[in-house]
């Protein structure tokens, strides 16, 4: 998960990947760059993309990997939540974000939530067999 986010913040920042990057802002709806055409990111967007990266510094453990993946997921149905309930074209979004971000959070922050369960379950397996 950790990888997927630094791929997706770093392609945030390259023109071609990331479409009307001339209109790319530092956040809110005046940004209009979208991500493979499709998810509106702006360079706040990018950034906590950039910074779920740590991720990749939680695997190093079981632990905290299961607590990065919890964690994070529960952040992301959050973003998910605020998406929804903020209008797209809002003063209030400031990441900003639109229909495709919102789904693509809600998928991303179960999915997290689900490694995470499937970690902590192996766990109780392994206790109990020991």
């Amino acid at each position: 998960m950790g990888l997927t986010f630094l791929l997706t913040g770093v392609a945030g920042f390259i023109p071609g990947v990331t479409a009307m990057y001339d209109q790319l802002e530092l956040y809110g709806t005046d940004s209009k760059a979208e991500l493979l055409d499709l998810f509106r990111v702006s360079i706040l967007h990018n950034i906590v993309h950039l910074l779920f990266a740590v991720g990749l510094l939680a695997a190093a453990r079981a632990s905290s990997a299961k607590a990065y993946l919890l964690g994070g997921g529960v952040v992301y149905l959050g973003v998910v939540a605020y998406g929804f309930l903020v209008d797209e074209e809002s003063e209030a979004n400031f990441l900003p974000l639109n229909d495709a971000d919102n789904l693509l959070h809600l998928g991303l922050g179960l999915g997290m939530i689900l490694l995470g369960l499937i970690g902590l379950a192996a766990d109780r397996r392994r206790r109990s067999t020991l």
